[in-house]
């Protein structure tokens, strides 16, 4: 992309002719922006910073009205303090120019008039802007999130783009000089913070989740009148779902709250899944899962979350948060899991302000050089750790159990081994969270001794076990005493199906206590909790859903 050079001349005359020099010259490099006064000059390079456009140079008269050449680049240095200045003066100016170069850090000044442009303007312009390319690197172009570390709004924004894997530049009002133009360029404060900017100089102010998907462009809508198949959650199982419906022209709609891949994009390094021996992250998974969605022209709602789910005759309805509706001649199940909460004083209040769920794959950098905390010992946890361990100077896995071997893959457990900065400590649990602001230290308790003490931390991450995504269903479907859907041959309780059941066949292999709603993946009653597990169940119940739709 084009740097621009900026010109600020009140004589028209003037000011066409130095940018017809400029054009001639550099118009294939640069953009040329021409401006007759330093007011509009400002607002220019307002707007320029908004979409993040780069500024190699200004080249302003002195003498203009309301505001001089060296008043204009004094306040110009606020929004591109890396441009190089140069005056355009009069010879009864000179002495001025001189005092900016000494005072103000202009670059250099020309004499008017510059004519040949060949040997007064172009030499030094060329030796400015070799200066400058030196020292430039080139702005990011996209999304940029600017709030404070410590912010659990900030933390939500900069999560749901991440998952959504949406490029964003993630600045830290504490550490980048920047933001401090960029929100006056937005009219925004400290305390009104996070704030968002895209690329086309917009910007949303302490916005919701949904508000940043819509600017993004994520469907929330859907198109279809009656589906064949409506698949809540896009997670390994619902995405496996969705690409053997598509691929059979089933008419079919994929509904995810958060973001597609569900618990499994959270894994910064999947090793076991057959095909990959190198690995891939859980990102990667989702996102070449979620192409071949597309491909084979599955819609995809989120941020979208189903609410209830209903039986009218022949179709199944499904009501979301906005309160709109879904109608389908199938409903498969495919919400998955999510990591329990951790019920301790003060873990609560420090949610996304040192204490996360998951991985956090958005705090990774942030924890560069520092000590991190990891109470689960799982795969999930132990991916975690081994992905912290890369960029922390010490990570420490809190584990309730007496031993890794019981709950995590044999890889996983080697590899924490042989990882020097990681300290597994066994029967330990988190037994305090401390902190205003943020978290600023953990008291830590023996599951066996009962002693306790306090260690001073600033993340804790936390990934312990799973409990099904399941409530909004309330009495629709039948579920276990933890929440878990029954299914298929796990309906039969005493040789006899449940009450509920209204048809005389047998209820297909993963279809639940209601006709037509099916369930796969770690929400159904005695899942295996692997991913590739959550894909054959997601390929199996679309075979099933169309043994359902033969009969109706």
């Amino acid at each position: 992309m084009k740097s621009f050079l900026v010109t600020v001349d009140d004589d028209p005359q003037v000011s066409r002719a130095i940018e017809r020099d400029l054009r001639q010259k550099y118009g294939e490099q640069y953009r040329i922006l021409r401006a007759e006064s330093g007011a509009d000059a400002l607002a220019s390079l307002e707007q320029l910073k908004l979409r993040n456009e780069a500024v190699a140079l200004l080249l302003v008269d002195q003498r203009m009205p309301k505001m001089t050449g060296i008043e204009f680049l004094a306040e110009a240095s606020a929004f591109y303090p890396d441009a190089k200045r140069v005056l355009l003066t009069a010879y009864a100016d000179t002495d001025a120019a001189i005092r900016a170069i000494n005072d103000a850090q202009v670059d250099y000044y020309l004499l008017k008039p510059w004519h040949p442009p060949e040997e007064r303007l172009y030499p030094i312009i060329d030796d400015l802007l070799d200066d400058w390319k030196a020292s430039f690197k080139a702005p990011f172009q996209g999304i940029r999130v600017v709030g404070h570390r410590w912010s659990p709004h900030t933390h939500q924004i900069k999560e749901f783009l991440g998952k959504n894997q949406v490029p964003y530049q993630w600045l830290d009002i504490e550490k980048h000089a920047e933001t401090r133009s960029l929100l006056q360029s937005i009219h925004a404060s400290e305390d009104q913070l996070p704030a968002v900017v895209f690329p086309d100089g917009s910007s949303l102010i302490q916005p919701t989740t949904f508000q940043v998907a819509e600017k993004v462009g994520f469907r929330m809508k859907a198109e279809q009148p009656f589906y064949d198949v409506i698949i809540i959650g896009a997670g390994p199982a619902g995405l496996a779902a969705a690409v053997y419906g598509g691929s059979e022209g089933l008419k079919t709609v994929l509904v995810e709250r958060e973001a597609p891949g569900g618990q499994a994009s959270m894994s910064s390094r999947i090793e076991n899944y057959l095909g990959f021996p190198a690995g891939l992250s859980g990102q990667d998974l989702a996102r070449r899962a979620l192409t071949q969605v597309q491909r084979f022209g599955v819609e995809l709602l989120h941020p979208q979350e189903a609410v209830s789910v209903r039986v009218a005759g022949p179709a199944r309805i499904v009501t979301l948060a906005d309160g709109s509706e879904l109608s389908g001649k199938t409903v498969l199940i495919t919400t998955g899991v999510s990591y329990r909460t951790l019920d301790v004083p003060g873990a609560a209040n420090l949610m996304g302000a040192g204490v996360y769920y998951g991985a956090g794959m958005t705090e990774v950098l942030a924890c560069k050089d520092e000590d991190v905390y990891i109470t689960g010992g799982a795969n999930s946890a132990g991916q975690a750790a081994i992905h912290f361990a890369r960029y922390a100077s010490q990570v420490t896995m809190l584990v309730r159990g007496d031993s890794l071997t019981q709950t995590m893959s044999h890889y996983l457990v080697e590899r924490i081994n042989q990882t020097a900065n990681i300290c597994v400590e066994m029967n330990v649990e988190v037994a305090e969270a401390h902190g205003t602001s943020r978290l600023e230290s953990l008291m830590l308790r023996h599951t066996t001794t009962q002693d306790c003490r306090t260690v001073s931390a600033q993340s804790l991450f936390i990934l312990i076990g799973a409990q099904p995504h399941t409530d909004w269903l309330k009495e629709t479907v039948l579920r276990d005493e933890h929440g878990f859907i029954l299914a298929g041959p796990d309906l039969i309780r005493d040789d006899r199906l449940p009450a509920e059941w209204p048809l005389a066949r047998m209820p297909y292999l993963l279809e639940t206590s209601v006709p037509g709603i099916f369930v796969a993946g770690d929400a159904r009653h005695g899942s295996i909790k692997r991913v590739a597990s959550g894909v054959g169940e997601g390929t199996i119940a679309e075979k099933m859903i169309e043994r359902y739709l033969e009969e109706v």
